[in-house]
């Protein structure tokens, strides 16, 4: 079986996230989506509510699979017998950072090789933090995350905000 991860912290999944999901999963047999539960970063949604999130968006994409991770993605891959890495590019900064992590997880394990799938033209632009940033200051975010994820990202940011006065 050709099982992948697309690992990411996905705080939120957007549209772009969503993309390289529905074209990877063509070319495996199994695509495990690996939510990173970063401790060096502080994201806006819990690592619980992340794998809630994208679960819900995939949930029409029979052989994708949500899991939180913490730790290395090589000791991730290998617990779930993975042998494939699947990492968008939106630009040539994210190749040289893609990489030289590539290149790393290679030395670490050399059964394990990464594929990248450059973005489709009209999420090139997008990230999570674009996604955070507009809808603080109340931009339409419609464009950029699935309809199910719009409100989700409002009320977290209303939520931070009355903690933060």
């Amino acid at each position: 079986m050709k099982r992948a991860i697309y690992p990411g912290s996905f705080d939120p999944v957007t549209l772009g996230h969503l993309d390289i999901i529905k074209r990877s999963a063509k070319i495996v047999d199994e695509l495990v989506v690996g939510v990173l539960n970063n401790n060096l970063k502080t994201p806006l949604f819990s690592v619980e509510n992340r794998v809630k999130m994208l679960k819900e968006v995939v949930k029409d994409i029979p052989n994708v699979r949500v899991m939180a991770f913490e730790g290395l993605l090589v000791d991730f891959a290998k617990k779930l017998d993975a042998k494939i890495i699947v990492r968008g590019l939106r630009a040539v900064t994210d190749f040289e950072y893609e990489l030289q992590m590539s290149q790393t997880n290679m030395v670490l394990d050399k059964e394990i090789d990464t594929i990248f799938f450059t973005t489709s033209l009209e999420y090139a632009y997008l990230s999570s933090s674009t996604v955070k940033e507009a809808a603080f200051y109340g931009a339409d975010i419609s464009r950029f995350v699935p309809e199910s994820v719009i409100h989700q990202v409002y009320e977290k940011l209303k939520e931070k905000e009355k903690k933060n006065e």
